[in-house]
């Protein structure tokens, strides 16, 4: 059984656009997602701790686009050597 207590490390991986001003590419997002898989499936193995839904509808001119993402907060026990540190972490 997984417990929270032992999550020593937790990355963040989205999959989708959350920026207006810069689209994700769908090169980009098969990425994310092949490091989501890797994260669930790899040693050490990795379990979502959270999911976060953000949709967003912009008009822009006379078009609408649609941003979609789900950020995946995945927990380890450490972190792997595989994966490297978050933007967030490196600053």
């Amino acid at each position: 059984m997984f417990d929270l207590t032992d999550v020593g490390y937790v990355h963040r991986i989205v999959v989708g656009s959350i920026n207006p001003e810069q689209l994700t590419r769908d090169d980009e997002i098969r990425a994310s997602t092949e490091l989501l898989n890797r994260c669930l499936s790899d040693s050490p193995k990795g379990r979502i701790v959270g999911i976060e839904k953000t949709f967003n509808l912009l008009n822009i001119g006379e078009h609408q686009v649609v941003l979609q993402a789900m950020i995946y907060h995945v927990g380890f026990s450490r972190r792997p050597f595989w994966l490297e540190p978050s933007t967030e972490e490196r600053s």
